[in-house]
C-alpha cells in the first residue's frame, strides 16, 4: 500500500533528535506511565503527524522545532494504539499565540436554548477543518494538573469519525454501545447534579456544556490524571480505556497498552 510505504520511507529518512524528544517527554508527564516500546511508537507517530499534517501559525506566533514536536506528542498520544489514519479527515493545526476570539457564536443547550455571543477559546475543533489551538494552552497541557486542551480537541476529531461530534465515537468490535451511552450518561447527570447543588467539583463544569463536551473533558482527564478519573467514574475509564486501547493506572482489565501500527 502506497501510505504504508511512504510512512516506511519517512521513518528510514527523518527522525526527532534525541535532544529534543527527550526534552519533550520529560516535560511531559502524562506519558510518564509509558513504557520504553510505547514511547519509540509515539515518537515514530509524532514524526509522522509532523510529515503528514500542516501546523500553520496565526498572527506574530513563530513555530519552532520544540513547539511542534511538543503539538505531535501530545496530539498523538490518544492514537497511539489507533493509528494516524484517525486523523486522516483533517489536514492542519492552527496555533495562535493566545487565546483567540470566537465572534457571533450560536450554541444549543441541552434544553434547546439557542445562545448567541461572543466567546474566548483555547482551543476548537472544526467539523471536516483544522484543530486550532492556543500555544499558552498547549504548554499548559499534559501536565499531569488535569488539562490537556490538545486532548480535548483531538478526541473532538475522533468523535467526528462517524459525523458531528455528538459524545459517541465510533466503538471498536466488541464493545456495547448501549453501554457507553448509560456509563456515559449516569456520569454526565451525576455531574450535572453535582454543580446543580452548588457544589465544586474538580471536574471542569464545561463537561457538562452538551454530551460531546463531556466525552473531550473526559479524554483529557484519561490522559492527564487518569488516576483520578478512574476513582471519580471508574466506567467511563473503563469504557475509556476500551476505547483509546491504553490503560494508564493498569486496572481496567486490559493490557496497559496495544501495539499497533502507524
Amino acid at each position: 500500500m502506497l501510505r504504508s510505504w511512504r510512512r516506511r520511507r519517512i521513518l528510514a529518512r527523518h527522525s526527532i533528535p534525541d535532544v529534543l524528544w527527550d526534552s519533550t517527554v520529560a516535560a511531559t508527564p502524562a506519558v510518564a506511565w509509558l513504557d520504553a516500546g510505547a514511547r519509540r511508537r509515539l515518537r515514530d507517530l509524532a514524526l509522522l503527524f509532523l510529515h503528514d499534517k500542516s501546523l500553520e501559525p496565526a498572527g506574530d506566533i513563530v513555530l519552532d522545532d520544540a513547539m511542534r514536536v511538543r503539538i505531535a506528542l501530545l496530539a498523538c498520544q490518544p492514537i497511539l494504539e489507533l493509528g494516524l489514519d484517525s486523523y486522516a479527515a483533517f489536514a492542519s493545526v492552527i496555533v495562535y499565540p493566545e487565546a483567540f476570539l470566537v465572534r457571533d457564536r450560536e450554541h444549543v443547550d441541552e434544553d434547546g436554548v439557542v445562545h448567541r455571543g461572543d466567546e474566548v477559546l483555547t482551543g476548537e475543533a472544526w467539523e471536516q477543518g483544522p484543530v486550532i489551538l492556543s500555544w499558552p494552552d498547549v504548554q499548559a497541557s499534559g501536565r499531569g494538573e488535569g488539562y490537556n486542551v490538545v486532548a480535548h480537541e483531538f478526541a473532538h476529531k475522533l468523535d467526528m469519525l462517524d459525523g458531528a461530534a455528538n459524545g459517541l465515537p465510533p466503538l471498536h468490535e466488541g464493545m456495547d454501545v448501549a453501554a457507553w451511552e448509560a456509563d456515559f450518561d449516569s456520569a454526565y447527570d451525576d455531574l450535572a447534579t453535582r454543580l446543580g447543588r452548588g457544589e465544586q467539583p474538580w471536574i471542569d463544569p464545561y463537561a457538562v456544556q452538551d454530551p460531546a463536551e463531556f466525552f473531550a473533558v473526559m479524554a483529557e482527564l484519561f490522559f492527564d490524571v487518569p488516576a483520578s478519573l478512574e476513582a471519580e467514574y471508574p466506567q467511563v475509564y473503563r469504557q475509556l480505556a476500551a476505547f483509546f486501547r491504553q490503560d494508564p493506572t493498569g486496572r481496567a482489565g486490559g493490557p496497559r497498552t496495544s501495539p499497533a501500527s502507524p
